[in-house]
C-alpha cells in the first residue's frame, strides 16, 4: 500500500464515525418512533379518545380505511385522515 492510499483511508474514518453517530442518535430513534406511531394508528378503535396534529380532542365514532370520524362535541362530528392523529389519550 502506498502513502496516498493510506491517507485517503485515514481521512474517511472521521466521516464514517460521524455517519454512525448520526445513525444511532437521529435516524434510528426516528424510525422507531414512526413505527410506534403506525402501530398506534393501526390499533385505534371506536370510543378511543385521541388528539389530532391540529390539537383537536375527540372520540372516534367510526373507523374507515383511510379516515376516522371523530365526535368533538355533542352533535359535532368531523372526518379526518388517519395520519392526522397525534396520540391516544389515556
Amino acid at each position: 500500500m502506498d502513502q496516498g492510499t493510506g491517507n485517503v483511508f485515514y481521512q474517511l474514518i472521521p466521516l464514517i464515525f460521524l455517519f454512525a453517530v448520526f445513525y444511532f442518535l437521529l435516524i434510528r430513534p426516528q424510525k422507531k418512533q414512526q413505527k410506534q406511531h403506525r402501530m398506534m394508528i393501526a390499533n385505534l378503535k371506536k370510543n378511543d379518545q385521541v388528539v389530532t396534529s391540529g390539537g383537536i380532542h375527540g372520540t372516534i365514532v367510526a373507523v374507515k380505511d383511510k379516515t376516522f370520524t371523530l365526535r368533538i362535541d355533542e352533535g359535532t362530528k368531523i372526518q379526518i385522515d388517519k395520519n392526522a392523529i397525534s396520540y391516544l389519550k389515556k
